[in-house]
């Protein structure tokens, strides 16, 4: 094994799954067009919220911040992974690799806080519509806003400085898509096992309790919409949460996978498949889940592309 010694002005290797599969080449176009589904759904649902008033409000003001964080998460690993398999060279700096790891836990804990926000928005929206323009004013949604990407960024600051700091003397390829935690500490010469068990508390801290704050959320939700008299409004609630739910079952399922099951029941294959799933497949299938069953998105989507294109 080649033995290292990592400092600010190395390069580490990113053997993504790229390099771990059978048919590479067909891998890298289904990438490729699941990222430019990822760049296109995502920016025209940010325009079509951004320019349309009917959608300015709490539900369209989030739903518009988790297209923003989809489409930087993927663009800060996607189109890194596919120029690195076109040319060859799958090297990334020390420098470099301590950015993408700051960026994609920022952006992943910054979703995983606004999911939690988005499912109370439908509580009050459901549970209490007389109050909702109350309890979800306008200095409410951007406190949610803000409350999530500055506690992910602080997170992820703390834990990309101290992941760094270790030093890395073992062989310099990373068995994963991006510079992740987990398959970085893998390479540090150091005894890692109190970060790592900090990790798994953090991941536990940031992932469990917005997690049982959504199933609080929705099966109070379930009770309400199961005594509406409207049939018309139990399925249009319906359909709402059944989007919000699709979402939060394929984030919260991957990222639970990577940062709360022990490192004993990861394997690299394993870990590279999950990290292209909410990476890259989850941002663009995101946008079609939250559009393609919304009436007032797709009208929105229509209005625009008609003044603006057609």
């Amino acid at each position: 094994m080649e033995l290292w010694n990592a400092t600010v002005g190395s390069d580490f290797l990113l053997m993504g799954i790229l390099n771990d599969s059978g048919s590479p080449e067909l891998l890298c176009a289904t990438i490729t067009a699941l990222y430019m589904l990822a760049l296109t759904s995502n920016s025209l649902l940010i325009l079509v919220i951004t320019v349309d008033a009917r959608l300015h409000v709490p539900m369209y003001l989030l739903l518009g911040q988790l297209s923003l964080m989809d489409l930087l998460f993927t663009s800060v690993v996607t189109p890194k992974a596919l120029v690195d398999f076109l040319r060859g060279d799958n090297s990334i700096s020390f420098e470099g690799c301590a950015l993408q790891m700051f960026l994609a836990l920022t952006l992943g804990g910054a979703e995983d806080l606004l999911l939690a926000f988005m499912a109370y928005d439908r509580y009050v929206a459901i549970c209490h519509p007389l109050n909702y323009m109350v309890l979800m004013r306008p200095s409410v949604c951007w406190f949610m806003v803000a409350s999530s990407w500055i506690l992910a960024s602080l997170n992820a600051a703390v834990h990309t400085l101290y992941t760094m700091h270790y030093p890395f003397c073992r062989a310099r390829k990373i068995s994963h898509l991006l510079c992740e935690i987990p398959p970085l500490l893998k390479l540090a010469c150091a005894d890692t096992s109190r970060y790592v068990f900090l990790v798994y508390v953090t991941g536990v801290t940031f992932l469990l309790p917005p997690l049982a704050a959504i199933l609080a959320s929705y099966t109070l939700i379930l009770f309400t919409v199961l005594h509406m008299p409207s049939t018309e409004g139990r399925q249009k609630a319906l359909v709402t949460c059944s989007s919000h739910l699709t979402v939060v079952g394929m984030f919260y399922g991957a990222a639970t996978f990577m940062y709360v099951l022990p490192s004993s029941l990861h394997n690299s294959r394993q870990d590279n498949i999950i990290s292209v799933f909410y990476t890259i497949v989850t941002p663009a299938l995101n946008p079609l889940i939250y559009s393609l069953r919304n009436k007032e998105v797709m009208g929105a989507l229509r209005r625009v592309l008609g003044k603006y294109i057609l």
